[in-house]
Order: structure tokens, then sequence, then C-alpha cells
């Protein structure tokens, strides 16, 4: 049990930033949404859209390699670390030598809509490119963080990341449009250069961003040396190309329905419906932060006790927790999107929120998948990542492709769900059988399945009253704590 607890600290310590982080960045949205167009906004989420899923080919599974290398050769740590991040750094010199000549070119295949020019949309490319090349070299200084286990300072960059991000975006888009409309001291000068409601400052605030993170991680960058390992290397290849496959499998999932909606619509409403889409999506974050900060504790986490007598039962007992707190998310969501939707300030936006619950929980279903997905990786069979990720990839642009002109975002929405059920079913199954885990199967279904009658009363029968989805949550949240009281109270004994 103290076992299961200290992981609990470790993912509390490690995701707390990442939650204060995405936090912060989800209380931007009601400002994109009232200072930009809908077509803006609909750009904002095409751009990141592209930029997330380009984000794994860079770190390229390095970050699982790492963690799970230091765990695998604890001897040659010094080797570990620059194998790694020298690999993402050739990849991000490729990248740049690819991408950056060629914007125009790359702006006029990307580029939806005729409102905004193939050179505009080629600068934000080259901003995007920059993004790219310096979180992509954060990635393993960053891990090194974690495995260090130096959770204040990893919190620290990240805090100062996001600060410097907000900051630069309430500049652009609150502060100097007030500053100019009122005359102030030097509005002459803004003007000549300032453009009032320009998407690309958000990219340009990231770019800063990111750069600030990258100068902070400057100690543990100079502590890379030349002194790498060869066989190392190539071993590390053959364990992180599959985890690369599997991860943008999941940014398939996240990223390419917004894609798919920007080409495969009427050109007139394309980049609206992306932005309804996007933004409504954006209700989703909370249970998407909580799935985010469980991946930053867990993945050091069950590394470091996969030779412990009982790591399987305390890998099972984890799960049994964390899909309780899912589905407690879930429900919560759901049962007080009436509240959550004024953080959408357009309300023509508001005609999307019927996509909130499919997408939360196929959250729901991503946090269990990611959970399971220990099995492959602590038993070097990341070929399995690569054939589930894939199957889930496929269903994600089949699906799309066929039902998109017909239902829309709507379409998105459900097959995103259903991907992540197929990848956690698969998971499961070939898990058990390669790597077996003792997991409490027919308890989380219960939890699962009731939440999700829980949502269905609360969203459509009682049609988001608030006071019924809540009392819905209290007695669903009370019903667990009376489940698992003899479990909590040996936890509050040990």
């Amino acid at each position: 049990m103290s076992t299961a607890k200290k992981f609990a600290g470790q993912t509390a310590l490690y995701g707390l930033s990442t939650i204060a982080s995405r936090t912060l960045s989800f209380f931007l949205t009601p400002i994109y949404t009232s200072t930009l167009s809908g077509g803006s906004y609909g750009v904002l989420t095409i751009m990141f859209s592209y930029v997330s899923i380009l984000n794994a080919v860079m770190a390229f599974g390095m970050e699982t390699t790492f963690f799970r290398y230091l765990n695998k050769y604890a001897d040659k740590a010094r080797q570990v670390y620059n194998n790694t991040f020298a690999v993402i750094f050739a990849i991000t010199i490729l990248f740049v030598m690819v991408t950056f000549p060629f914007a125009g070119h790359i702006a006029e295949l990307i580029r939806s809509g005729d409102k905004i020019s193939v050179q505009e949309y080629a600068t934000y490319i080259r901003l995007f490119v920059g993004v790219l090349v310096v979180d992509a070299w954060c990635v393993i200084p960053f891990a090194k963080l974690r495995a260090d286990g130096r959770p204040a300072r990893y919190g620290m960059i990240k805090f100062v990341n996001i600060a410097v991000f907000i900051t630069l975006n309430l500049t652009f888009l609150l502060i100097l449009p007030w500053w100019t409309a009122h005359h102030m001291a030097g509005t002459a000068f803004i003007d000549q250069w300032f453009v009032k409601g320009w998407v690309g400052y958000i990219f340009l605030s990231n770019l800063v961003a990111s750069i600030v993170s990258f100068i902070q991680l400057l100690p543990e960058v100079l502590k890379l040396s030349a002194d790498f390992d060869k066989p190392m290397l190539k071993e590390m290849f053959s364990y992180s190309w599959p985890v690369l496959i599997a991860n943008l499998s999941f940014l398939v999932n996240e990223n390419l329905d917004k894609l798919l909606l920007s080409k495969m619509l009427p050109q007139n409403i394309s980049v609206r419906e992306v932005g309804i889409y996007g933004a409504c999506a954006k209700i989703s974050i909370f249970l998407s932060i909580f799935v985010q900060a469980f991946r930053l504790g867990a993945e050091p986490f069950f590394f470091n006790h996969a030779k412990n007598k009982n790591a399987g039962q305390t890998y099972a007992r984890i799960m049994d927790y964390f899909v309780i707190v899912v589905a407690i998310i879930f429900v919560a969501l759901v049962a007080n999107i009436e509240i959550l939707k004024y953080f959408v300030r357009n309300r023509s936006f508001w005609v999307g929120l019927n996509v909130v619950p499919p997408l939360v929980f196929g959250y729901v279903c991503l946090g269990i998948y990611m959970n399971l997905s220990v099995w492959y990786k602590l038993s070097d069979q990341t070929r399995y990542g690569l054939y589930i990720s894939g199957i889930g990839a496929i269903l994600t642009i089949i699906l799309n492709v066929v039902f998109i002109p017909k239902y829309s975002y709507m379409a998105s929405a459900w097959i995103s769900l259903a991907a992540y059920a197929t990848m956690m079913v698969l998971s499961y199954l070939w898990g058990q059988k390669n790597y077996p885990i003792p997991y409490n199967l027919k308890k989380n279904l219960v939890y699962i399945i009731i939440s999700i009658i829980l949502v269905y009363l609360s969203f459509t029968v009682f049609h988001r009253n608030i006071f019924i989805g809540n009392g819905l949550l209290i007695l669903f949240g009370l019903g667990a704590l009376y489940t698992e009281r003899n479990e909590l109270k040996a936890i509050l004994k040990k």
C-alpha cells in the first residue's frame, strides 16, 4: 500500500505543474474566442494540430526510451542521457533543413480558405518550426529532472513557461488594443507595427516561452557530452520507433480530425466548423490534464518498480483508483457543462457542446490505455504499441473520411471515442496474454458503466440541468466512497 501511496505522491508532484499550466491555458480560451474571429480561431486550431503531431516526431519516442534504459542500464546513465538527446538534436536539425526554406510551399498545401495569404501562413509555419525545435531540445532535460527526482525545479520551469506565454498573449490581445484605443503614451509607435487580432501573436508568444524554458534548462543541457554508446544507441532505436508510432497514433486521434474537417467540409464553413469543434473540445481539458499528470508520474514509477516482487498487484491497485477518479471527473464535467460553456465566450460556438460527452469519455479510455500500456514497455515488446496504435489511427482516418462530409465535427467526436476504446480493449487483451497483471476487471467495468449511465441521464434525459447533474455526481461519489471504505481505512492507517 505504501508503494501505491508513493506513486500518488510522485504523480501529484510532477503533475501539479502540468495541471496548473494547462488550467491557466484553458482560461485563455475565452480571450481567444472573444478577440479572434471564428476563422482566425480555426486557423489557430489547425496550426496547433499540425504542431502537436510533429512534436511527437521530433521526440522520436526518446522520452519513454530514456526511462526504460535508465532502468535497464543503471550503470550507464550518462550514455543514456547523451544518446537520447543526440537523436533528438539530429532529427531537429534535419527538420529545419527540409522545412524552413520551403515554408511558402508548405503554406500552399495546408492553407484553408482565401482570407489568409500564403505569405502570412508561411510566417506562422516559420514561427512554429522554431517552437518545435526548441521544445524538442527540452524533452530529455525535462525527463532527466523527473528521473533525478527534482519536481520543484521541473514545476518552476513549467510555471515560468506558461507565465511568459499568458503574459504575452494578454499583452498582444488585450493590453495593446486597449492602450492604442485610449491613445496612451507611445500609441503612434505601436500603431506602426501592431495588428489588432492577428493570430500570429499567439504563435510568437509560444516561441518566446519555449526559448525561456530552454534557457532555464541550460544547467542540464551543459551536462551533455560526446560520450555515446553506439551499441546501446542501436538497441534504443529498436525500442523507440514503435513508441514513436504509438505516440503518433494518439496525436492522430487528437488532431487529425480537425485537419480533415478543414479539408473535407465546404470551404465557406470549414474553418468556422473547426473553430467550433476546437473551442468546445477545450471543456474536456480537465480530464485530459489528469491523464497527462498521471503519465508524468507513471512512466518513471512503473519502470523503477518493475523488478519488485509485488509489482503486478501495485499496478492493478493503481488502475482501480485511476478508474474511480476518471469516472468521477467524467460525470463532474458533464454535470457542470452549463457553467463550463461560459469559458467559450463566443456563444455561437455553443452549438457544438454535444461533442463534450464523447470526447471526455474518450479521455477516460485513453487514460486506461496509458495505464495498461505498461506491459509492453516493461517487457520490451513495444511492437505491440505499434500494432494497437496503428489500428487506432486507421480507424480514425477511415471513419472520419467516411462520416465527416455528412456529420461534420460530431462524427469526429464519436470516432475519437471509438478509436481510444478500441486501443484500450486491444491493450488489455494482448497484455493479459503476454504480460499478465491481475486487474480487477469486473470492479472497473462497474464504475465505468455507472458513469456512462449518469452522464446520459444528466446530459440527455435531464437536459443538462446543473442541479440534477450534480446530485447524480454526489450520489456517485458517496457510493464510491462507501464501496472503497475498507481500502481507504487501510491507507489512512498507514
